[in-house]
Protein backbone atom coordinates (compact mmCIF):
# COMPACT_ATOMS: atom_id res chain seq x y z
CA UNK A 1 0.00 0.00 0.00
CA UNK A 2 1.41 3.52 -1.18
CA UNK A 3 1.19 4.90 2.23
CA UNK A 4 2.97 2.62 4.04
CA UNK A 5 5.83 4.32 1.69
CA UNK A 6 5.55 7.87 2.06
CA UNK A 7 6.56 10.91 4.05
CA UNK A 8 3.95 13.03 4.76
CA UNK A 9 3.21 16.57 5.36
CA UNK A 10 0.42 18.59 6.52
CA UNK A 11 -0.85 22.03 6.15
CA UNK A 12 -3.76 23.79 7.48
CA UNK A 13 -4.18 25.97 4.82
CA UNK A 14 -6.60 28.78 6.41
CA UNK A 15 -3.68 29.81 9.19
CA UNK A 16 -0.98 29.22 6.99
CA UNK A 17 -2.28 30.83 3.94
CA UNK A 18 -2.93 34.07 6.28
CA UNK A 19 -6.93 33.54 6.03
CA UNK A 20 -9.14 36.21 8.67
CA UNK A 21 -10.55 34.14 11.55
CA UNK A 22 -14.19 35.14 10.83
CA UNK A 23 -15.42 33.86 7.26
CA UNK A 24 -17.47 37.28 5.75
CA UNK A 25 -17.70 35.56 2.06
CA UNK A 26 -15.50 37.60 0.40
CA UNK A 27 -13.75 35.67 -1.96
CA UNK A 28 -9.78 35.82 -1.90
CA UNK A 29 -7.62 33.11 -3.89
CA UNK A 30 -5.30 32.96 -1.34
CA UNK A 31 -5.12 28.71 -1.44
CA UNK A 32 -2.95 29.85 -5.12
CA UNK A 33 -0.26 30.70 -2.27
CA UNK A 34 0.59 26.80 -1.94
CA UNK A 35 1.34 26.37 -5.08
CA UNK A 36 4.60 28.29 -3.96
CA UNK A 37 5.53 25.53 -1.17
CA UNK A 38 5.69 22.49 -4.14
CA UNK A 39 9.85 23.30 -4.60
CA UNK A 40 10.03 23.52 -0.60
CA UNK A 41 8.11 19.96 -0.59
CA UNK A 42 10.29 18.27 -2.91
CA UNK A 43 13.57 19.25 -1.69
CA UNK A 44 12.12 18.28 1.43
CA UNK A 45 11.24 14.73 0.24
CA UNK A 46 7.64 14.97 1.16
CA UNK A 47 5.25 12.60 -1.28
CA UNK A 48 2.14 13.22 0.56
CA UNK A 49 0.26 16.09 1.68
CA UNK A 50 -2.91 16.55 4.28
CA UNK A 51 -4.80 19.25 3.88
CA UNK A 52 -6.50 20.45 6.85
CA UNK A 53 -10.39 21.88 6.71
CA UNK A 54 -10.68 23.11 3.03
CA UNK A 55 -14.49 23.86 2.61
CA UNK A 56 -16.87 26.67 3.87
CA UNK A 57 -17.15 27.26 7.04
CA UNK A 58 -17.77 29.56 10.07
CA UNK A 59 -14.42 30.09 11.48
CA UNK A 60 -11.87 27.36 11.59
CA UNK A 61 -12.44 24.70 8.78
CA UNK A 62 -14.03 22.62 11.29
CA UNK A 63 -17.28 24.15 11.29
CA UNK A 64 -18.56 23.85 8.43
CA UNK A 65 -21.29 25.47 6.36
CA UNK A 66 -21.28 23.37 2.85
CA UNK A 67 -18.54 20.46 1.93
CA UNK A 68 -18.65 21.12 -2.00
CA UNK A 69 -17.49 24.69 -1.81
CA UNK A 70 -13.95 26.06 -1.17
CA UNK A 71 -14.29 28.35 1.80
CA UNK A 72 -14.02 31.81 -0.22
CA UNK A 73 -11.43 32.76 2.65
CA UNK A 74 -8.93 30.52 0.16
CA UNK A 75 -10.59 31.20 -3.12
CA UNK A 76 -12.70 29.14 -5.50
CA UNK A 77 -13.34 25.29 -6.69
CA UNK A 78 -11.41 26.09 -9.84
CA UNK A 79 -8.80 27.76 -7.25
CA UNK A 80 -8.70 24.38 -5.50
CA UNK A 81 -8.43 22.64 -8.43
CA UNK A 82 -5.51 24.48 -9.87
CA UNK A 83 -3.49 23.45 -6.66
CA UNK A 84 -4.48 19.96 -6.31
CA UNK A 85 -3.72 19.34 -10.03
CA UNK A 86 -0.31 20.91 -9.58
CA UNK A 87 0.65 19.18 -6.43
CA UNK A 88 -0.48 15.64 -8.38
CA UNK A 89 1.63 17.40 -11.37
CA UNK A 90 4.91 17.37 -8.80
CA UNK A 91 3.95 13.93 -7.52
CA UNK A 92 2.05 14.79 -4.38
CA UNK A 93 -0.11 12.32 -3.13
CA UNK A 94 -3.36 14.20 -1.65
CA UNK A 95 -5.72 14.27 1.34
CA UNK A 96 -8.50 15.97 2.70
CA UNK A 97 -9.71 16.65 6.08
CA UNK A 98 -12.81 14.46 6.38
CA UNK A 99 -14.99 16.50 9.15
CA UNK A 100 -17.94 13.98 9.27
CA UNK A 101 -19.31 14.54 13.06
CA UNK A 102 -20.27 17.68 13.49
CA UNK A 103 -20.97 20.84 11.47
CA UNK A 104 -20.89 24.49 11.77
CA UNK A 105 -24.30 26.44 12.66
CA UNK A 106 -23.73 27.83 9.40
CA UNK A 107 -24.30 24.54 7.87
CA UNK A 108 -27.04 25.00 5.18
CA UNK A 109 -29.22 22.50 6.65
CA UNK A 110 -28.85 23.33 9.91
CA UNK A 111 -29.91 26.96 8.80
CA UNK A 112 -33.29 25.46 7.27
CA UNK A 113 -33.92 24.51 10.78
CA UNK A 114 -33.50 27.41 12.59
CA UNK A 115 -36.34 29.00 10.06
CA UNK A 116 -38.67 26.27 9.42
CA UNK A 117 -38.26 24.20 12.82
CA UNK A 118 -40.03 21.07 13.16
CA UNK A 119 -41.30 21.69 9.60
CA UNK A 120 -37.91 21.50 8.31
CA UNK A 121 -36.89 18.45 6.41
CA UNK A 122 -33.98 18.58 8.01
CA UNK A 123 -34.47 18.24 11.64
CA UNK A 124 -33.64 14.47 11.52
CA UNK A 125 -30.67 15.60 10.55
CA UNK A 126 -29.39 16.43 13.81
CA UNK A 127 -30.08 15.07 17.08
CA UNK A 128 -32.71 17.86 18.39
CA UNK A 129 -35.02 18.27 20.77
CA UNK A 130 -37.80 21.19 20.34
CA UNK A 131 -39.03 20.82 24.19
CA UNK A 132 -35.17 22.15 24.81
CA UNK A 133 -33.40 25.07 24.32
CA UNK A 134 -29.12 25.87 24.18
CA UNK A 135 -26.82 28.91 25.05
CA UNK A 136 -27.62 30.24 21.49
CA UNK A 137 -31.85 30.98 22.82
CA UNK A 138 -32.49 28.71 19.49
CA UNK A 139 -35.76 27.80 21.05
CA UNK A 140 -34.75 24.11 20.76
CA UNK A 141 -32.25 21.86 21.75
CA UNK A 142 -29.37 19.90 20.12
CA UNK A 143 -26.23 17.83 20.97
CA UNK A 144 -23.06 19.54 20.42
CA UNK A 145 -19.84 18.54 19.96
CA UNK A 146 -18.57 17.84 23.46
CA UNK A 147 -20.31 20.89 24.92
CA UNK A 148 -19.34 23.04 22.16
CA UNK A 149 -22.41 24.39 20.90
CA UNK A 150 -21.07 26.22 17.84
CA UNK A 151 -20.28 22.45 16.54
CA UNK A 152 -23.43 20.75 15.30
CA UNK A 153 -23.21 17.15 15.67
CA UNK A 154 -24.79 14.95 12.56
CA UNK A 155 -26.94 12.24 12.95
CA UNK A 156 -24.78 9.95 11.23
CA UNK A 157 -28.00 6.98 11.01
CA UNK A 158 -29.96 9.20 9.09
CA UNK A 159 -30.22 7.60 5.17
CA UNK A 160 -30.05 10.81 3.65
CA UNK A 161 -26.61 12.74 5.93
CA UNK A 162 -24.72 9.40 4.66
CA UNK A 163 -25.96 10.19 1.15
CA UNK A 164 -25.19 13.41 1.17
CA UNK A 165 -21.77 13.05 2.93
CA UNK A 166 -20.49 9.82 0.78
CA UNK A 167 -21.83 12.26 -2.24
CA UNK A 168 -19.66 14.83 -1.50
CA UNK A 169 -16.47 12.63 -1.04
CA UNK A 170 -17.29 10.80 -4.41
CA UNK A 171 -17.23 14.40 -5.85
CA UNK A 172 -13.76 15.34 -3.50
CA UNK A 173 -12.74 11.96 -5.34
CA UNK A 174 -13.30 12.85 -9.21
CA UNK A 175 -13.07 16.65 -9.17
CA UNK A 176 -9.53 16.83 -6.94
CA UNK A 177 -7.62 13.80 -7.22
CA UNK A 178 -7.17 13.17 -3.64
CA UNK A 179 -6.10 9.38 -2.59
CA UNK A 180 -7.05 9.79 0.98
CA UNK A 181 -9.15 11.32 3.85
CA UNK A 182 -7.52 12.10 7.99
CA UNK A 183 -10.98 11.65 9.55
CA UNK A 184 -11.82 14.16 12.03
CA UNK A 185 -12.43 12.99 15.56
CA UNK A 186 -12.96 9.15 14.37
CA UNK A 187 -12.27 8.12 17.61
CA UNK A 188 -15.81 9.32 18.14
CA UNK A 189 -17.78 8.90 15.02
CA UNK A 190 -20.19 5.86 14.48
CA UNK A 191 -18.76 2.76 13.48
CA UNK A 192 -21.28 1.74 11.36
CA UNK A 193 -20.80 5.26 9.20
CA UNK A 194 -17.14 4.44 8.79
CA UNK A 195 -17.85 0.73 7.41
CA UNK A 196 -19.67 2.70 4.99
CA UNK A 197 -17.50 5.35 4.22
CA UNK A 198 -14.63 2.94 3.77
CA UNK A 199 -16.83 0.51 1.45
CA UNK A 200 -17.55 3.51 -0.67
CA UNK A 201 -14.26 4.95 -0.57
CA UNK A 202 -12.66 1.53 -1.79
CA UNK A 203 -15.39 1.20 -4.29
CA UNK A 204 -13.93 3.92 -6.41
CA UNK A 205 -10.37 3.66 -5.67
CA UNK A 206 -8.76 0.41 -3.82
CA UNK A 207 -6.39 2.52 -3.00
CA UNK A 208 -8.09 4.89 -0.83
CA UNK A 209 -6.23 5.71 2.44
CA UNK A 210 -8.12 6.45 5.74
CA UNK A 211 -6.58 7.64 8.74
CA UNK A 212 -8.56 8.20 11.70
CA UNK A 213 -7.43 10.51 14.67
CA UNK A 214 -7.31 8.77 17.75
CA UNK A 215 -6.81 11.06 20.98
CA UNK A 216 -6.80 8.24 23.13
CA UNK A 217 -7.92 4.55 23.62
CA UNK A 218 -7.50 1.77 21.32
CA UNK A 219 -6.14 2.23 17.73
CA UNK A 220 -7.37 -1.21 16.75
CA UNK A 221 -11.08 0.42 17.75
CA UNK A 222 -10.80 1.89 14.21
CA UNK A 223 -8.11 0.35 12.26
CA UNK A 224 -9.52 -2.63 11.28
CA UNK A 225 -10.16 -4.15 7.49
CA UNK A 226 -13.66 -2.53 7.74
CA UNK A 227 -12.97 0.97 8.56
CA UNK A 228 -9.64 2.68 8.24
CA UNK A 229 -5.90 1.33 7.83
CA UNK A 230 -3.89 3.93 10.29
CA UNK A 231 -4.84 6.06 12.80
CA UNK A 232 -2.72 9.20 14.72
CA UNK A 233 -0.26 7.37 17.15
CA UNK A 234 -0.96 10.61 19.65
CA UNK A 235 0.71 8.31 22.35
CA UNK A 236 3.88 7.53 21.11
CA UNK A 237 3.77 12.01 20.11
CA UNK A 238 3.00 12.49 23.53
CA UNK A 239 5.43 10.27 24.99
CA UNK A 240 8.62 11.32 23.06
CA UNK A 241 7.61 15.56 23.79
CA UNK A 242 8.01 13.78 27.74
CA UNK A 243 10.47 11.80 27.31
CA UNK A 244 12.83 14.48 26.14
CA UNK A 245 11.65 17.29 28.41
CA UNK A 246 11.92 14.32 31.78
CA UNK A 247 15.73 12.97 30.24
CA UNK A 248 14.16 9.85 30.50
CA UNK A 249 14.27 8.02 27.20
CA UNK A 250 12.82 4.84 29.12
CA UNK A 251 9.16 6.24 28.66
CA UNK A 252 9.47 6.59 24.68
CA UNK A 253 11.41 3.25 24.82
CA UNK A 254 8.71 1.77 26.65
CA UNK A 255 5.54 2.72 24.36
CA UNK A 256 7.76 1.30 20.81
CA UNK A 257 8.41 -1.49 22.82
CA UNK A 258 4.49 -2.14 24.26
CA UNK A 259 3.29 -1.21 20.55
CA UNK A 260 5.50 -2.73 18.10
CA UNK A 261 7.56 -4.90 20.24
CA UNK A 262 8.11 -8.68 19.18
CA UNK A 263 6.88 -9.78 22.11
CA UNK A 264 3.35 -11.33 21.94
CA UNK A 265 1.72 -8.69 24.09
CA UNK A 266 2.68 -6.19 21.73
CA UNK A 267 -0.02 -4.36 20.19
CA UNK A 268 -0.32 -2.84 16.78
CA UNK A 269 3.36 -4.61 15.70
CA UNK A 270 0.90 -5.03 12.26
CA UNK A 271 -0.59 -1.76 11.94
CA UNK A 272 1.21 1.20 10.38
CA UNK A 273 0.40 4.34 12.65
CA UNK A 274 0.81 7.93 11.41
CA UNK A 275 3.86 9.19 13.22
CA UNK A 276 4.41 12.78 14.22
CA UNK A 277 5.69 15.31 17.02
CA UNK A 278 2.94 17.93 16.52
CA UNK A 279 0.11 19.13 14.60
CA UNK A 280 -2.48 21.64 14.23
CA UNK A 281 -3.95 20.69 17.81
CA UNK A 282 -0.52 20.90 19.61
CA UNK A 283 1.76 23.17 20.71
CA UNK A 284 4.70 23.43 18.07
CA UNK A 285 8.12 20.81 18.86
CA UNK A 286 10.33 23.82 19.15
CA UNK A 287 7.88 25.06 22.42
CA UNK A 288 6.81 21.89 23.56
CA UNK A 289 10.08 20.55 23.53
CA UNK A 290 11.76 22.59 26.24
CA UNK A 291 15.37 22.20 24.72
CA UNK A 292 15.46 22.89 21.17
CA UNK A 293 18.62 20.84 20.76
CA UNK A 294 16.73 17.74 21.35
CA UNK A 295 14.50 18.47 17.88
CA UNK A 296 16.92 16.36 15.86
CA UNK A 297 16.56 13.81 17.95
CA UNK A 298 12.61 13.72 17.84
CA UNK A 299 12.73 13.83 14.34
CA UNK A 300 15.28 11.37 14.03
CA UNK A 301 12.79 9.17 16.31
CA UNK A 302 10.01 9.73 14.15
CA UNK A 303 11.05 9.05 10.78
CA UNK A 304 13.35 5.47 11.86
CA UNK A 305 9.99 4.35 14.37
CA UNK A 306 7.80 1.64 13.12
CA UNK A 307 4.78 4.02 11.22
CA UNK A 308 4.83 6.72 8.75
CA UNK A 309 6.37 10.15 9.75
CA UNK A 310 4.59 13.50 9.10
CA UNK A 311 5.89 16.59 9.22
CA UNK A 312 3.52 20.27 10.85
CA UNK A 313 4.01 22.97 8.14
CA UNK A 314 6.78 25.10 9.67
CA UNK A 315 7.81 22.99 12.42
CA UNK A 316 10.65 22.23 9.91
CA UNK A 317 12.69 24.81 10.36
CA UNK A 318 11.47 25.26 14.42
CA UNK A 319 8.59 27.59 13.97
CA UNK A 320 7.41 27.87 17.61
CA UNK A 321 3.43 28.32 19.08
CA UNK A 322 1.49 27.21 21.75
CA UNK A 323 -2.12 25.94 22.13
CA UNK A 324 -2.55 27.15 25.91
CA UNK A 325 -4.70 29.69 25.17
CA UNK A 326 -5.31 29.76 21.13
CA UNK A 327 -5.09 27.11 19.02
CA UNK A 328 -5.02 30.00 16.12
CA UNK A 329 -1.41 30.51 17.94
CA UNK A 330 -0.19 27.24 16.41
CA UNK A 331 -2.14 27.51 12.89
CA UNK A 332 0.25 30.82 12.02
CA UNK A 333 0.59 32.23 8.29
CA UNK A 334 3.83 32.03 7.07
CA UNK A 335 4.56 33.68 3.61
CA UNK A 336 7.75 32.07 2.79
CA UNK A 337 9.30 28.81 3.69
CA UNK A 338 12.11 28.72 5.50
CA UNK A 339 15.02 26.52 5.22
CA UNK A 340 17.19 25.52 8.21
CA UNK A 341 20.15 22.90 9.61
CA UNK A 342 17.02 21.30 10.82
CA UNK A 343 14.99 21.45 7.26
CA UNK A 344 18.00 19.83 6.11
CA UNK A 345 18.25 17.17 8.29
CA UNK A 346 15.38 16.62 8.14
CA UNK A 347 15.04 15.90 4.23
CA UNK A 348 17.77 13.77 4.70
CA UNK A 349 15.88 11.47 7.04
CA UNK A 350 12.91 11.54 4.61
CA UNK A 351 15.16 10.38 1.66
CA UNK A 352 16.97 7.68 4.07
CA UNK A 353 12.90 6.54 4.72
CA UNK A 354 11.84 6.64 1.18
CA UNK A 355 15.20 4.69 0.13
CA UNK A 356 15.33 1.97 2.73
CA UNK A 357 12.12 -0.57 2.95
CA UNK A 358 13.11 -1.82 6.13
CA UNK A 359 12.11 1.34 7.64
CA UNK A 360 8.61 0.98 6.77
CA UNK A 361 8.40 -2.92 6.81
CA UNK A 362 10.87 -3.79 9.16
CA UNK A 363 10.74 -5.32 12.86
CA UNK A 364 11.25 -3.43 15.81
CA UNK A 365 13.52 -3.94 18.81
CA UNK A 366 15.06 -2.00 21.80
CA UNK A 367 18.82 -2.58 21.77
CA UNK A 368 20.10 -0.23 24.38
CA UNK A 369 17.79 1.90 26.68
CA UNK A 370 19.89 4.10 29.43
CA UNK A 371 17.96 7.50 30.58
CA UNK A 372 20.08 10.04 27.89
CA UNK A 373 21.13 7.74 24.96
CA UNK A 374 18.78 5.14 22.85
CA UNK A 375 18.97 2.30 20.66
CA UNK A 376 16.43 0.59 18.49
CA UNK A 377 17.24 -1.35 15.61
CA UNK A 378 15.00 -2.10 12.62
CA UNK A 379 15.61 -4.89 11.03
CA UNK A 380 14.42 -7.16 7.56
CA UNK A 381 15.41 -10.30 5.70
CA UNK A 382 17.90 -8.33 3.68
CA UNK A 383 19.27 -5.51 6.02
CA UNK A 384 19.21 -4.21 9.42
CA UNK A 385 19.19 -0.65 10.86
CA UNK A 386 20.11 0.65 14.27
CA UNK A 387 19.15 4.34 15.06
CA UNK A 388 21.19 5.91 18.16
CA UNK A 389 20.33 9.10 19.82
CA UNK A 390 21.93 10.70 22.52
CA UNK A 391 20.09 13.95 24.74
CA UNK A 392 23.87 14.41 26.63
CA UNK A 393 25.35 17.72 26.66
CA UNK A 394 28.56 16.14 26.59
CA UNK A 395 29.74 13.37 24.32
CA UNK A 396 29.23 9.58 25.38
CA UNK A 397 31.13 6.40 24.54
CA UNK A 398 28.62 3.54 24.41
CA UNK A 399 29.82 0.19 24.10
CA UNK A 400 27.82 -2.93 22.63
CA UNK A 401 27.78 -6.14 20.66
CA UNK A 402 26.57 -4.17 17.17
CA UNK A 403 27.28 -8.15 15.68
CA UNK A 404 29.27 -6.66 12.60
CA UNK A 405 32.25 -4.73 12.16
CA UNK A 406 31.19 -1.35 10.91
CA UNK A 407 27.92 0.39 9.46
CA UNK A 408 27.43 3.17 7.34
CA UNK A 409 25.99 6.27 8.68
CA UNK A 410 23.19 7.26 6.59
CA UNK A 411 22.90 10.67 7.42
CA UNK A 412 26.49 11.84 6.73
CA UNK A 413 27.15 8.84 4.53
CA UNK A 414 30.06 7.82 6.12
CA UNK A 415 32.04 4.59 7.39
CA UNK A 416 31.39 4.21 11.87
CA UNK A 417 33.80 1.58 12.83
CA UNK A 418 32.43 0.03 16.36
CA UNK A 419 35.51 -1.49 17.30
CA UNK A 420 36.57 -0.04 20.88
CA UNK A 421 32.98 1.74 21.68
CA UNK A 422 31.19 4.02 19.87
CA UNK A 423 31.22 7.53 20.60
CA UNK A 424 28.20 10.01 20.29
CA UNK A 425 28.43 13.55 20.05
CA UNK A 426 26.42 15.90 22.28
CA UNK A 427 22.40 15.53 20.95
CA UNK A 428 23.88 13.55 18.44
CA UNK A 429 21.57 11.48 15.90
CA UNK A 430 23.01 7.81 14.51
CA UNK A 431 21.31 5.98 11.90
CA UNK A 432 23.65 3.19 11.36
CA UNK A 433 22.84 0.84 8.13
CA UNK A 434 25.01 -2.47 9.52
CA UNK A 435 27.07 -4.20 7.36
CA UNK A 436 26.07 -7.35 6.20
CA UNK A 437 28.25 -10.69 5.88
Amino acid sequence: MWYKESVFYQMYPLGLCGAPRENDGRVVSRILQLKDWLPHLQRLHVNAVIFNPLFDSDRHGYDTRNFGKLDPRLGTNEDLKTVCDAYREAGMTLLFDGVFNHVGRGFWAFQDVLEKREASAYKDWFHIDFGGNTPFNDGFYYEPWEGHYELIKLNLHHPAVVSHLLEQVSYWIEEYGIKGLRLDVAYMVDRDFLRRLHGHCLSLDPDFFLLGEMIHGDYRQIVNSEMCQSATNYECAKGLVSALNSQNLFEIAHSLQRQFGQEPWALYRDLTLLSFVDNHDLSRAATAIADQRCLPLAYTIIFTMPGVPCVYYGSEWAITGSVQHDDADVRQAVETPIWTDLTDLIARLAEIRRRYPVLAYGTFRNVLIQNKQLIFERRDDSSRIWIAVNMEDRPVTMHFDAGCGTARELITDTIHDFGGGSGLEPFACKVWLMETS
